[in-house]
């Protein structure tokens, strides 16, 4: 007997997230997945997505009926498929949740933890919890929610002290449950009807986008195996990713300088379709992919380092999407936060400072920079337009609500409460409160040489 297609996928993919710091979901759209049945496709995803939002709770479970024994990494990993199948998918029989885990123990030639594995995994299932409880009426503490939405501990505190206990908790809810799957069309007029009309066609279930008009969100279906996909003319892409992009507004002259994977360039070339646009990338393997991505002809790619550009002149549109914890992606990237430590947030805060200041010297006089972020983390946001803009008179800290106000007047965007998303002169969306990932944005104009 041999673990199933699924079940095998999953492991490897969890073994290189722990022990090689891949992406799952980059993972779950490569090869390792692509020869899938479409249901043993999603049940990869569901247990890799489940066992690494819930793997402080699995861990917790196994801790417990192991003494706290040392694991080998491919032991864990087998244990972590089995308690989160055992726990929280009431669908999977008992019998395949033990049985195949050990199967998985035996493929990684780990034969001799084989009866440790069984006998463990059984008593979990005799064991009183059910699968996948309510939690509890009153979750208050930092503590509370830690433990329970599976967190980091600093982290949900640091969430507590920005938003409160009851946004906070609404956050950690949407981290541990699927995210709605956004696209953003890269035709316009009648072609983008007929993407609509060929989606339609082949199953797949759309509805109208909740922030932006132009955005569309996937109800039922799966867009990664349509031709319009493939082909380039739709791509995924969260709508709080494309309201950021959306605030660029219109120049003649763009920066984007830090672009890959390129799903705000490409935003920024159909609003822009006659401007000049250079988008930078640090890294050559990423300005490559970037460059099968974004394929407008208005757009010219390179490989350069934001601190440094190889280019003249300055630009009367400036994007700052800046590298990032990503704890506001922690729904689609949920390995993020079992990789993240204090001491990383501050590395990037000093990274982060220096590439805006770098990139304020890029914008021209009346000229508009967009700095963003898809974190969380106050350090990574307001902290780091404070710093940047210290001593610098030239520029002024204007109002996202501005924008955001224009767009809706324009009913470029869908969302009723303008107030909601924003916090003082920033655009700041939030998991669990907003139908997306949490981005922040600040305007910052230059007013003078």
């Amino acid at each position: 007997m041999s673990a199933s297609p699924a079940r095998t996928a999953a492991f490897d993919i969890l073994l290189r997230v722990e022990t090689q710091g891949s992406y799952a979901v980059e993972l779950l759209h490569s090869e390792k997945t692509s020869r899938l049945s479409p249901p043993d496709r999603n049940l990869a995803m569901q247990l890799v997505m489940g066992v690494l939002r819930w793997q402080m709770r699995l861990d917790s479970a196994i801790a417990e009926f192991t003494s706290g024994k040392k694991l080998d990494t491919e032991v864990r990993i087998a244990l972590r498929l089995g308690v989160f199948q055992l726990r929280f998918l009431e669908r999977i029989p008992e019998s395949a949740a033990v049985n195949e885990s050990v199967e998985l123990v035996k493929r990684a030639k780990k034969r001799s933890a084989v009866p440790f594995v069984n006998a463990v995994l059984r008593k979990i299932a005799k064991s009183a919890e059910p699968a996948h409880p309510a939690h509890p009426a009153k979750l208050e503490s930092a503590e509370d929610l830690a433990n329970w939405f599976s967190h980091p501990l600093w982290l949900v505190e640091g969430w507590m002290k920005q938003f409160g206990p009851e946004i906070t908790r609404r956050i950690c809810e949407q981290d541990q449950a699927p995210p709605q799957t956004s696209l953003r069309l890269n035709v316009e007029g009648d072609a983008a009807s007929a993407v609509l009309a060929e989606l339609a066609e082949a199953g797949i279930e759309i509805a109208s986008g909740a922030l932006l008009s132009s955005a569309k969100r996937v109800i039922a279906g799966d867009v990664t195996r349509t031709a319009a996909f493939r082909e380039g003319r739709i791509a995924i892409q969260d709508e709080a990713s494309q309201l950021v992009a959306a605030l660029v507004g219109r120049g003649t002259r763009i920066l984007d300088c830090c672009a890959a994977p390129g799903g705000k360039t490409a935003a920024i070339a159909l609003r822009n379709p006659s401007a000049e646009i250079i988008a930078a990338e640090l890294h050559e393997q990423r300005a490559q992919m970037m460059k099968k991505f974004v394929t407008a002809p208005n757009v010219k790619v390179i490989t350069a380092d934001a601190l440094n550009l190889p280019v003249s002149g300055t630009f009367d549109r400036v994007l700052v999407d800046v590298p990032c914890s990503g704890t506001g992606t922690l729904a689609r990237n949920p390995e993020i936060k079992w990789k993240l430590t204090p001491a990383d947030i501050d590395d990037l805060h000093a990274r982060q400072v220096a590439i805006l200041r770098a990139a304020l010297d890029r914008v021209s006089v009346n000229g508009r920079l967009i700095y963003s972020t898809c974190s969380l983390e106050e350090q990574e946001n307001a902290a780091v337009v404070e710093a940047a803009l210290r001593d610098r008179p030239q520029f002024k800290l204007s109002e996202a609500r501005a924008l955001l106000t224009q767009m809706e007047a324009a009913r470029e965007l869908a969302w009723p409460d303008i107030e909601s998303l924003t916090q003082g002169p920033f655009l700041r969306t939030l998991p669990g409160v907003h139908p997306c990932d949490g981005f922040f944005a600040a305007v910052i104009e230059r007013i003078s040489d």
